[in-house]
């Protein structure tokens, strides 16, 4: 037992120093104003403020809308790639794992080249809108909905899907009664997986340049870069890691469900 423990010292102690410490200096810093002292004013500042209420709400909608349309979307795309045969399929399927590596930023990039101002297409507003954040979102998470369903589609029992096809179901009746039931614990875990980075999205909103769009994140920088508040910066962290924990604990229970 002492030999396990001290085995397990150096990445503890790894982990507490890189992570843990800093993390508890945010904590620190969100109780304490800048007049001096500890006090819940930072929090109650912040809670107060209309900018934190409109960010959090623009977070949370957005989150929620974003995850919405990658589910649908991850969904039809996977049903596509796994059961409608085409050339190419398994490259595409390929293509996806090496997707999850692009950095967000990358992908808004390129919608800004096709669809900004100077874009290949031409100028469209929206893409400086909230909107324009949601399509953005919803374009580079997809992936991380369709790499479960893939891998649940993999699993699926072909011999139900013919025997259903034999007996005369059509294909909508086929998707609805038996590939949809058994992939709602892969939904399930790549939708908790897509909200939980939708809440901590931060590149996405700063490179559309969305007027008017303020998450929680954005809300951070305003605050510690541009206003140099850094207690408010740290509540605002604090209840984001919070909402973000939560939400995390969410995802692997299901996750283990889903064994995704």
């Amino acid at each position: 037992m002492s030999r396990r423990l001290l085995w397990a010292l150096p990445p503890v102690a790894l982990l507490a120093l890189f992570f843990l410490y800093p993390l508890a200096l945010v904590v620190q810093q969100s109780f304490q104003p800048d007049g001096g002292g500890t006090s819940l004013r930072p929090y109650a500042d912040v809670f107060a403020s209309e900018a934190f209420r409109n960010a959090l709400w623009t977070t949370v909608w957005l989150a929620l809308a974003s995850t919405a349309g990658c589910l649908v979307l991850g969904f039809l795309l996977s049903l596509v790639i796994a059961f409608v045969p085409f050339p190419g399929a398994k490259a595409v399927a390929r293509f996806i794992d090496v997707y999850l590596s692009f950095p967000s930023f990358l992908i808004t990039l390129a919608l800004l080249f096709i669809y900004g101002t100077t874009g290949i297409i031409g100028s469209f507003q929206f893409l400086t809108t909230p909107w324009g954040v949601l399509l953005a979102e919803v374009t580079y998470f997809t992936p991380f909905v369709m790499r479960p369903l893939l891998a649940a589609f993999s699993q699926l029992d072909t011999a139900q899907l013919e025997a259903a096809g034999c007996l005369g179901a059509r294909a909508p009746r086929i998707i609805r009664r038996i590939i949809l039931p058994e992939s709602l614990p892969a939904l399930a875990a790549g939708g908790s997986l897509v909200l939980v980075l939708c809440l901590n999205e931060f590149g996405i909103v700063l490179f559309t340049g969305a007027k008017g769009v303020t998450t929680l994140p954005m809300l951070v920088y305003s605050k510690a870069i541009l206003e140099s508040d850094y207690p408010g910066a740290c509540v605002v962290a604090v209840v984001n890691v919070l909402i973000s924990v939560g939400l995390y604990g969410l995802y692997r229970v299901v996750s283990r469900r889903a064994g995704a």
